[in-house]
């Protein structure tokens, strides 16, 4: 079925182990509760293993954009990445509330050809993502599962990617509170800290290297790791270690604010755990980046107080700049992270 828009009914049966992983994968997500953006990488990492598929995606429909939000697999470098909406699968997945299925790329011609090729994948399958009431339902964006191959999907993977689609789409619903901006809000935000989370992050990098490259002009990346945090965790309580990267996203934000030119203000984001990410575009002098580090790494030094109780902060961190070390999204952000963890092993007393 090359061309195809799959009906709702005369699921295959599944499994009592699939179906337990199911269940299990509905618990998690309820645990996550309104951190959509934790929830959405949760379901991507986790249709992998449900389905065989070689990649997943959480693309939200956005001022007529594809967004992918959410990637694990072989998709995961594409996060950020925007499609338009009018010439791919998924924004027709949107428009006609379907779930639609294409077996070959090459030969599909509701696909964007070049943007299959640039992620590898041969076929996929997309289920859309609802948000509203049942009647009046609004089509936010898709789940999407990908291969290399062709013909890689059965109806089984169907039955689960409606299962999963619908359970998030639930999620959504529930905690958004009905209200649209305040779903997209949440799918791209630290629940924790306020900061933009991962995905947000890697949008606005490869909007940044757009401009970068139209303009010439430079671009900074600033990767950090908390140094500490699991030590606050385990003497004083998880209550503490919230407190301590609440106060670090503060202080960071602070140590930022005069990065880049008023009309460009610098993006800081919590990527995970206590992993944190900046970007400044556009970077007006790419020799002070490593003044920029600096001044964030002395902002976290300074002794952090829960209740009366001094606490030690401190951070690693790494560099990277456009166009002099990478000129892609995922290799700059390998150099930064590269230098971070050398960072790290000079603070230790690790020469190596």
């Amino acid at each position: 079925m090359p061309h195809s828009t799959l009906p709702a009914t005369d699921a295959p049966p599944l499994d009592a182990a699939t179906l337990m992983d199911i269940i299990t994968l509905q618990g998690d997500i309820a645990r996550l509760g309104p951190e959509l953006g934790s929830v959405m990488a949760l379901v991507t990492d986790r249709m992998l293993t449900l389905t065989g598929a070689s990649g997943a995606v959480i693309e939200l429909a956005e001022d007529g954009q594809m967004v992918y939000r959410a990637a694990s697999g072989m998709t995961q470098g594409q996060l950020g990445l925007r499609l338009a909406a009018g010439n791919s699968l998924s924004g027709q997945s949107v428009r006609d509330n379907s779930i639609l299925c294409c077996d070959d790329s090459e030969t599909d011609p509701r696909v964007n050809r070049d943007a299959c090729r640039a992620v590898g994948l041969r076929s996929m399958v997309v289920a859309p993502l609802t948000h509203g009431s049942a009647d009046h339902p609004d089509v936010i964006g898709v789940l999407k599962l990908a291969s290399p191959d062709v013909a890689a999907f059965t109806d089984r993977t169907t039955h689960i990617l409606r299962l999963v689609s619908d359970m998030i789409s639930a999620a959504m619903f529930h905690a958004s509170r009905f209200e649209t901006s305040r779903l997209y809000h949440m799918a791209t935000h630290d629940a924790l800290t306020g900061l933009p989370n991962r995905a947000l992050f890697h949008d606005r990098l490869r909007q940044g290297l757009d401009q970068a490259r139209r303009t010439s002009a430079a671009l900074g990346v600033l990767i950090l790791d908390m140094d500490g945090l699991k030590t606050i965790n385990d003497t004083h309580g998880h209550a503490a270690g919230d407190a301590a990267l609440r106060a670090a996203a503060t202080r960071i934000r602070e140590a930022v604010s005069s990065f880049a030119a008023a009309a460009a203000s610098p993006t800081v984001a919590r990527l995970g755990g206590d992993e944190f990410g900046i970007l400044s575009a556009p970077l007006e002098d790419p020799a002070v980046i490593q003044a920029k580090a600096d001044r964030v790494a002395e902002a976290l030094e300074a002794p952090f107080h829960f209740g009366d109780t001094p606490l030690p902060l401190g951070c690693s961190i790494g560099q990277a700049v456009f166009p002099h070390d990478a000129d892609i999204p995922d290799a700059l952000i390998h150099t930064a992270d590269r230098r971070m963890y050398q960072h790290k092993r000079r603070r230790k007393g690790d020469t190596r």
